[in-house]
């Protein structure tokens, strides 16, 4: 029997306070549960890097209040994203 490996969920960057954060990425979101958001105890399906349960609105609100604490425990960050590599202009082969 083979199990799929997903590669590792790191955090990305801390957003600067009033940024958005980038989470595309699919863990984020829980289809099967909904939990209390630590922030405002409201369900969310939505979960952080580390699996804390949070709407990303209020996580975003939270680096905004606490800039010091959010670069600091780096509690809520964005997606890490791949380099992607760019083709020179015009070179459509």
């Amino acid at each position: 029997m083979t199990t799929a490996r997903r590669t590792p969920f790191v955090p990305g960057l801390i957003p600067g306070p009033g940024s958005l954060l980038d989470w595309r990425d699919s863990r984020h979101f829980d289809h099967w549960q909904d939990k209390p958001c630590v922030l405002c105890d409201k369900p969310t399906p939505m979960r952080s890097h580390a699996g804390e349960a949070v709407h990303k609105a209020c996580a975003e609100d939270w680096i905004t209040d606490n800039p010091t604490e959010a670069r600091a425990f780096g509690r809520f960050a964005s997606d890490t994203r791949p380099k992607t590599s760019k083709s020179p202009v015009g070179d459509h082969a």
